[in-house]
């Protein structure tokens, strides 16, 4: 059985809460260091728009996934790209490796399930923190840390041989909210990370996905990722 904070965490996070807000996004990789500015669009489990935004001017670069599909139009190319959202087709366009689900679930402040059935808990206090590793019996784990208040403070996830890809860290909070302002993603390799600021952040309920779809424009060139 989960422990009873998951399902704090899973009910305070509602599947029609939409956050819309600018996001500052640092990226460091052994090739250097490029900030972005985007507006970014999240609800879960597997929605996600994101508008690039330049120094000057409009969007230079769009994106919207759902969990059937993906476009990404870059108005300089005249270019429209369209497929699955796999981790492999975001990876050609995005600065990470994770799945719709992952990354929507990590930057909208909680932790993204594991594949798979037979999904074993176990919770015990850590410091101030109450740490709860999750582990499938052939797959990949994670481990989360939660605050008192029940928001998530850490996130590890491990390979199947219990090696660490990578972590979350989770800070920010605004009084009253689930989501953190500010979210680093470590790779294991320590040298890539993200680094995701939010500011305008703003939660409203809304059933409607169809701005999590992208029409072709006019005159671009449509190419098919899969």
């Amino acid at each position: 059985m989960p422990p009873k904070a998951l399902g704090m965490i899973s009910a305070a996070h509602s599947a029609t809460d939409r956050m819309t807000a600018i996001a500052q996004i640092d990226l460091v990789t052994a090739q250097g260091h490029y900030p972005l500015r985007a507006v970014m669009i999240l609800q879960r489990p597997s929605y996600l728009r994101l508008e690039m935004l330049p120094v000057i001017g409009t969007p230079d670069f769009f994106l919207a996934a759902s969990p059937d599909e993906m476009n990404i139009f870059i108005p300089s190319q005249s270019e429209f790209y369209s497929g699955k959202p796999t981790a492999e087709n975001l990876a050609r366009f995005l600065p990470w490796s994770f799945t719709l689900e992952e990354i929507v679930m990590i930057l909208s402040s909680t932790y993204p399930p594991l594949d798979g059935t037979n999904v074993s808990y176990e919770s015990y206090p850590e410091d101030t923190l109450l740490r709860i590793d999750m582990k499938t019996p052939a797959g990949p784990s994670q481990t989360i840390w939660m605050a008192k208040n029940e928001r998530l403070v850490k996130l590890v996830r491990y390979d199947p041989l219990g090696r660490e890809t990578y972590r979350a860290l989770f800070d920010g909070y605004a009084p009253g909210s689930v989501f953190a302002e500010k979210i680093m993603i470590q790779w294991a390799d320590n040298v890539t990370s993200v680094s995701v600021s939010y500011s305008d952040l703003k939660v409203e309920k809304n059933g409607d996905l169809s701005i999590f779809k992208l029409p072709v424009p006019p005159g671009s060139k449509t190419i098919h990722l899969d």
